[in-house]
């Protein structure tokens, strides 16, 4: 994980459970000349390890290109994932909360953004699977501006597994497809929602599709053809949101 920003935003108050800091964060490289006391002050407040960023250890951890601003810290994903009995058992579903599945999207930087909108729209939570699945790397982190701590993540086995559980438990589920057959927009979403955002190229899986209760399609002027994975899931959670106010 690097930048100066998303370090800030895992050491915020609330963004991560008191005493999980160091078990997510697990050793923070700072250049020679960083000076910021705050950022200093966090660190060692949740006794997370630092050490000084030696000349090429940043290339080395994260490549050429990576804007690190002088701060790298080595992280433990798996540190920040909720099990999902615990999650579910925490939901109100008189609320009807919302859910996100990611089914194989492969991009970082749409995982990233789809978390990041997940945030934004007041969503309970993303669950992301073991497999032919993009997972949470620096590069997620940075695109969710620092929203993987704020999110609840539940990491998963099979989707189809996973769809059958919460449809026992009440909620409704929802492909986002292309050619959906139902035009979001006429959707009430008054009863705890999933919604399962497929591959960049190949959408949901067939499947998976033909689990979902509801295939959504968003409408859209005819000279496009489609929409990004990121940007089809932040439509859909918007209009989520739409009609219910309480969650933002």
């Amino acid at each position: 994980m690097y930048g100066k920003h998303a370090l800030m935003e895992a050491l915020a108050e609330g963004a991560l459970p008191t005493g999980t800091q160091a078990k997510v964060i697990r050793k923070v490289f700072l250049a020679a000349d960083m000076r910021d006391g705050e950022l200093q002050a966090l660190l060692k407040k949740h006794a997370i390890a630092t050490a000084t960023l030696a000349a090429g250890k940043d290339k080395e951890l994260v490549g050429r290109d990576a804007a690190h601003q002088g701060v790298i810290a080595l992280m433990d994903p798996s540190a920040l994932f909720v099990p999902f009995d615990d999650f579910v058992a925490s939901l109100d579903l008189k609320k009807n909360p919302a859910i996100a599945i990611l089914g194989e999207v492969q991009d970082p930087h749409n995982v990233g953004a789809i978390i990041r909108s997940a945030a934004a729209f007041g969503l309970a939570g993303v669950f992301i699977p073991e497999h032919n699945q993009a997972p949470i790397t620096g590069a997620v982190v940075k695109a969710s501006s620092g929203m993987v701590f704020r999110v609840p993540l539940v990491s998963i086995g099979n989707v189809n597994t996973t769809l059958k559980t919460l449809k026992e438990k009440g909620f409704w589920v929802y492909g986002l497809a292309m050619m959906g057959t139902t035009t979001l927009g006429t959707e009430a979403f008054d009863a705890p929602s999933v919604f399962v955002i497929g591959n960049e190229g190949a959408g949901v899986r067939e499947k998976t599709l033909a689990a979902c209760d509801v295939t959504l399609s968003i409408p859209m002027h005819r000279r496009t053809e489609s929409l990004n994975a990121a940007v089809s899931a932040a439509v859909v959670f918007y209009e989520w949101s739409r009609k219910h106010p309480e969650a933002l």
